[in-house]
């Protein structure tokens, strides 16, 4: 549903936002790989990497890798639109 924003606009509900952004939204993170490591505990990653993380909107990890385009190309194959996270 719909809430009327007192300063201006129609706004999604939390719950509505909830429900589009779990399909539709993913975001990708970039950390060290020992960061991703302490995060991701089941992952085994090179030491001294930058690697980037994509995430469901929910936060569940869908894929590491050390290059932001392979990221991005796991992002269109499950159909996320993606955001940056810094």
């Amino acid at each position: 549903m719909r809430e009327r924003n007192a300063n201006r606009s129609l706004l999604m509900s939390p719950t509505d936002f909830a429900a589009y952004a779990s399909r539709a939204v993913g975001y990708v993170r970039q950390m060290r790989s020992e960061e991703a490591e302490l995060l991701y505990p089941q992952v085994a990653l090179i030491p001294g990497l930058t690697v980037f993380v994509l995430h469901a909107a929910d936060g569940t990890p869908l894929s590491i890798t050390d290059s932001f385009a392979e990221v991005a190309r796991v992002a269109a194959g499950h159909a996320l639109d993606t955001v940056s996270v810094h």
